[in-house]
């Protein structure tokens, strides 16, 4: 029997986050007899760069990628023309392939996911990607003050209790996550539906540092190998607190006086530079660049120690930063935040680094005046620690799990 799957995914596989977080575990499970179709919302610029690598990759494992073409505006309508595009995609590919199977990423794909299963029978899978419309409220996109917000986020939260009630199967990225929704008493809710499986790290990818592998980073970034390099990856975004972890860069500056701060990002320099200049930092003290995902340990290895605050809220209880399974797999030291998915349990758990409970400078120096008992650090140590949350091998084996289950 042929395994028919509608894999959706608001993503593009043309984006960084669908060719590490999407494209591995379809291919894994490509592997296991699984027939995928794939469809997903791409950015036209991105599609038109990287179209040719994901094309490859599906005609490889034998997934059918039909892509519909992202709408950024206006708010709201442009995604509600999306939803149209997606539903009428996926309605037109039932006809003809008559899918067992449902697994939809996040919650826009999932109103597709549950029509199908209410309307058809198919077997849904909601894979959650943490509670998105209280993200959208806590990152301050959605403004409930304003009554269309307001509408939309009472919506999608009257839509997550029925994806919770009606799902086959739930997919959340973290404990903490699991465990609230458990706390919510929806109906047909229980600890059995709920399988945790957080963002992974490609540990082929991205292999432990060394101090020849740290000594040539630094070269290529024009910096000597005696000065300390605090680094950051990713978009400065709604979630990252950008002024505290500048105020900690000015403090370790304090101490390392010729530290840089390497900030591997799409964003743009100037903006950095503009905030800096509030710590006393000049141009000169960072080291800003951009590098494609297959690039990226050669520039991170440079890395003494990476650094990643995030604004907690109650929607981050479901988060599971990317990034973080990525330093761990490499051995770099990591100082983050507490009360953002099961971030205080790994880092306690498999000795990557510190956890903060207060961001303030009292607590940054105390941090800075204790970074000499990294000198000590095993980074293989934590590597091979980390992988039983991170190990993208471990991940595809909990969702082959999942799947022979459903058919």
């Amino acid at each position: 029997m042929i395994k028919q799957v509608l894999y959706i995914s608001y993503d593009g596989m043309t984006d960084p986050l669908g060719q590490s977080q999407v494209l591995p575990y379809l291919v894994g499970l490509s592997k296991e007899g699984f027939q995928f179709t794939l469809v997903s919302c791409e950015k036209r610029e991105r599609y038109n760069t990287n179209k040719s690598i994901i094309e490859d990759v599906c005609f490889q494992y034998n997934i059918d990628w039909k892509p519909i073409f992202y709408t950024k505006t206006p708010p709201i309508f442009s995604t509600v023309w999306d939803i149209i595009k997606l539903n009428k995609r996926a309605k037109k590919l039932h006809q003809k392939k008559q899918f067992q199977l449902i697994h939809c990423r996040s919650y826009i794909p999932s109103l597709i996911g549950l029509a199908f299963k209410q309307k058809y029978g198919v077997k849904f899978i909601f894979d959650m990607r943490g509670f998105w419309a209280d993200e959208r409220v806590d990152g301050g996109i959605w403004n409930l003050k304003n009554p269309l917000y307001k509408q939309v986020y009472k919506y999608f939260k009257k839509k997550e209790k029925e994806y919770l009630t009606h799902a086959d199967k739930i997919i959340s990225l973290t404990d903490n996550g699991k465990k609230e929704m458990l706390n919510w008493e929806i109906l047909n809710l229980h600890a059995d539906k709920i399988t945790v499986i957080p963002c992974a790290a490609d540990y082929n990818l991205f292999e432990l540092v060394t101090s020849d592998k740290r000594e040539k980073a630094k070269y290529n970034l024009n910096v000597n190998n005696d000065e300390f390099v605090l680094s950051y990856i990713g978009s400065l975004g709604t979630w990252y607190l950008v002024d505290e972890m500048l105020l900690f860069f000015s403090i370790l500056k304090s101490k390392y006086q010729d530290a840089k701060f390497l900030i591997i990002t799409p964003d743009d320099k100037k903006t950095i530079y503009d905030l800096g200049r509030k710590y006393k930092l000049e141009p000169e003290d960072f080291r800003i660049q951009f590098v494609q995902r297959n690039q990226l340990p050669m520039v991170a290895y440079a890395s003494n120690v990476s650094i990643f605050f995030i604004k907690p809220s109650y929607s981050k209880k479901a988060s599971s930063p990317t990034k973080m399974g990525e330093l761990l797999a490499m051995g770099i030291p990591i100082i983050c935040n507490n009360n953002v998915g099961d971030v205080e349990e790994i880092i306690n758990t498999t000795g990557g680094g510190f956890c903060i409970t207060e961001m303030n400078e009292a607590n940054f120096t105390k941090i800075v005046d204790s970074l000499e008992q990294f000198a000590d650090f095993i980074g293989s140590h934590v590597r091979e620690k980390s992988r039983d949350y991170y190990d993208l091998q471990k991940g595809l084996n909990l969702y082959i799990s999942v799947y022979k289950e459903l058919f």
